[in-house]
């Protein structure tokens, strides 16, 4: 038996030393390919910068280069220019040096939708409904939104004058502003009564901390935590952000248990997150709303709280983005955006193209107008998504993304209050928590 074991061994070893023989020739072989590519790449490049009609932006034609390399793996692997990179790190940061104004571009003119409370703008008198027409004398007229709010962002303490076309007054106000620093609220919350409403619009490095401090001002407003009926959770048209403040949102509400898994290419990638003790809500009853808006780090809280039995989802089925994309700084070129995992809900499923179902469907009355086309395609309508890991799984494409401004109209967070009220009774709500995965 000795012998025998020693001479398997052998023989393994034999095996296993070819097969690196032919592993490392045929490498070789690819790795050849891959530099007649490059020069290829590049006798196409010299040919552009000699031939073309007129002398080519070479940056352009670089970056575009770039970007067709990595948008050819999936729609969410990009390139990410300078300033494209430094929006996006505003963007997730949740905070910039601005004046406090959200604007949008309506017939071809800038209007103020609304001051935000306690800033620069506000403090300055800037109304909702004017109009700008000028930024330091520059007029705005000609400016896509993302340029004139390029201008409008700036260091802390620099000033800047906006001219406003304001309704009811013939001459325009002239209004010089000194810039400040400015917190996007990514967390919205009030009571309905004794039932929170907790709106997460975007998941940015100030969710988690919006969400505790939502919550204790629910408490407040109803009397006291003891006095909070139930919470509805509201994540609809919410795209997702960073992965970090899903999970501790996920585990502002659960005790224990897994909340997400990430998995890359090789199996010592694989990670996964836990929550720990403590709920901010002490266990009181909880429903989630989705849409098919719902994207990404949305879908990672919605399917852990639904994995748990932790809440009831209420709404449309969601994105089905599973995948995690990594954020690789190229120093002064900008970064790159590539995808380097699928996530996976606590009960071990992959959402990707396919979304998370709600345990409630609920559809709105969307108008006339809009039939149909308040539906997004999901991210199984993404030309080059990734497909979804389970074979046998079926893809879904396109969910019904309308929400009514008028609450009144809003049947699924109206369906949820009647729930928390016990007006209507379903038997998905309360969650069964004998149904929920093992902890």
């Amino acid at each position: 038996m000795l012998f025998v074991g020693v001479a398997i061994g052998a023989g393994a070893v034999i095996g296993v030393s070819q097969g690196k023989s032919l592993i490392a020739g045929t490498a070789s072989a690819a790795n050849a390919d891959i530099y007649r590519q490059l020069n290829l790449f590049g006798e196409v490049f010299d040919r552009i910068r000699a031939d073309y009609v007129e002398p080519p932006d070479e940056q352009k034609v670089i970056e575009a280069a770039i970007n067709g390399m990595l948008s050819s793996l999936d729609p969410h692997s990009s390139y990410l220019p300078p300033k494209s990179f430094r929006d996006m790190q505003v963007q997730t940061r949740g905070e910039f040096g601005g004046l406090g104004i959200e604007v949008t571009m309506e017939d071809n003119v800038l209007k103020v939708v609304t001051p935000i409370d306690d800033t620069p703008a506000a403090r300055a008198g800037v109304r909702a409904g004017d109009i700008i027409l000028s930024l330091d004398g520059d007029p705005v007229q000609g400016l896509t939104l993302n340029q004139a709010v390029d201008k409008m962002r700036g260091p802390v303490n620099s000033a800047i004058t906006l001219s406003l076309k304001r309704e009811g007054v013939n001459e325009p106000v002239e209004v010089k502003i000194v810039r400040d620093t400015i917190k996007i609220k990514s967390v919205k919350a009030k009571n309905e009564g004794d039932i929170g409403y907790i709106r997460i619009t975007q998941f940015t490095e100030q969710t988690f901390d919006g969400l505790k401090d939502g919550i204790d001002k629910i408490n407040k407003d109803v009397g006291g935590a003891d006095k909070v009926k139930g919470y509805v959770l509201d994540l609809r048209n919410n795209p997702g952000g960073l992965l970090d403040q899903a999970i501790a949102v996920s585990d502002a509400f659960l005790e224990r248990g897994e909340i997400v898994s990430t998995r890359g290419r090789n199996a010592d990638e694989t990670q996964r997150y836990n929550a720990r003790s403590g709920d901010l809500t002490k266990g009181k009853p909880l429903i989630v709303l989705i849409n098919g808006g719902s994207a990404s780090a949305s879908e990672i809280v919605s399917g852990a709280l639904q994995d748990h039995r932790r809440a009831t989802v209420v709404g449309t089925r969601s994105f089905g983005k599973g995948s995690v994309q990594t954020i690789i700084p190229l120093g002064q070129n900008g970064a790159i955006r590539l995808t380097t995992a699928r996530y996976y809900t606590p009960s071990g499923r992959s959402i990707q193209a396919k979304g998370i179902e709600p345990d409630i469907e609920v559809m709105q009355d969307s108008p006339a107008d809009l039939k149909g086309k308040d539906d997004t395609k999901g991210e199984a309508g993404l030309k080059g998504h990734l497909k979804n890991p389970a074979d046998a799984v079926e893809e879904k494409s396109g969910s019904q993304a309308y929400v009514p401004k008028d609450e009144k109209d809003d049947k699924a967070l109206n369906y949820a209050y009647d729930l928390l009220k016990g007006i209507k009774v379903n038997s998905a709500f309360p969650p069964n928590p004998k149904t929920a995965i093992p902890n």
